[in-house]
């Protein structure tokens, strides 16, 4: 992975791409400057944001410096002030904290791929903040609000602004978080989010209460996240429609769509669909 540094094969197929990235940074650490700080998307893997859609073929670092900065190979060296409260344990390498990490990918990615990373620290913050239980991928709104005043004047912290004003500590899934800024752009009315349905048990992951209407994100994952021990796949599908049927029963429309419907311009797709039922 490095020069003198070997990855054993578990032989328990292709390592993911996230896990991939973690072990080359722990690989190059010991090869850095003292004065180097993972930052950027790599900061955000080894707090354990959720990441979608960025580019993880290169390592981020950021060193402490006005100019210096460099592309080496995989390593991208990133220059710029960099303050000690700014820098946390990730894993045992030293990385941007959340805040920072979110202000720097909300800088230079797009607005899709830095909500989804938005989205996951606040909910993490909201978690912590429920247990009581501190989380290294936390972070609060105020946090995010300082780090954006500590970025004034530089690139692109105008665009960090706008992308950081959309997230949503209520979203619990990379899916949600696509959802919700696909709706944005597409001009549909702003939905509650994880609005608990009247007279039930369950939530929403989105809501337009007035207008007696529910939308699902229908993520694969949410089932195998959810499944008790000794359940399987279709008991939790099966599990999930007695749930939306349920729902149906207070007098509210439902509307799921999936992954690729998110993003799908026909007449199946999120958007579409969403238009035509929010008209009837």
């Amino acid at each position: 992975m490095r020069r003198g540094v070997y990855r054993l094969d578990g032989g328990d197929g292709p390592a993911s791409a996230v896990l991939d990235h973690t072990l080359r940074a722990r690989a190059a650490a010991p090869g850095l400057s003292s004065e180097a700080v993972f930052g950027h998307v790599t900061a955000a893997v080894l707090l354990g944001l959720p990441v979608w859609a960025v580019p993880l073929d290169r390592l981020h670092v950021v060193r402490s410096r006005p100019t210096g900065a460099r592309t080496r190979g995989d390593l991208v060296v990133r220059s710029g002030t960099l303050l000690s409260d700014e820098i946390v344990d990730g894993g045992g390498l030293r990385v941007t904290g959340p805040a920072r990490t979110l202000v720097d990918l909300a800088r230079s990615v797009p607005t899709e791929q830095a909500l989804v990373v938005a989205d996951g620290a606040l909910q993490a913050g909201a978690v912590a903040a429920r247990t009581g239980r501190p989380r290294p991928d936390a972070t609060t709104p105020g946090e995010i609000a300082a780090a954006l005043t500590r970025a004034t004047g530089t690139k692109g912290v105008g665009a960090a602004r706008r992308t950081l004003a959309l997230a949503d500590p209520a979203s619990e899934s990379p899916g949600e978080s696509r959802s919700r800024f696909r709706m944005h752009v597409a001009g549909v009315p702003a939905p509650v989010t994880q609005w608990p349905v009247p007279g039930t048990r369950f939530r929403a992951d989105f809501a337009w209460p007035d207008l007696g209407l529910v939308g699902e994100f229908d993520g694969r994952t949410k089932y195998g996240r959810t499944l008790r021990p000794g359940a399987d796949a279709t008991e939790a599908l099966w599990e999930e429609k007695r749930r939306e049927d349920r729902i149906r029963r207070t007098g509210l429309s439902v509307v799921r769509w999936t992954w690729q419907e998110i993003t799908d311009p026909g007449p199946h797709g999120m958007i579409t669909t969403l238009r035509q039922a929010l008209r009837t």
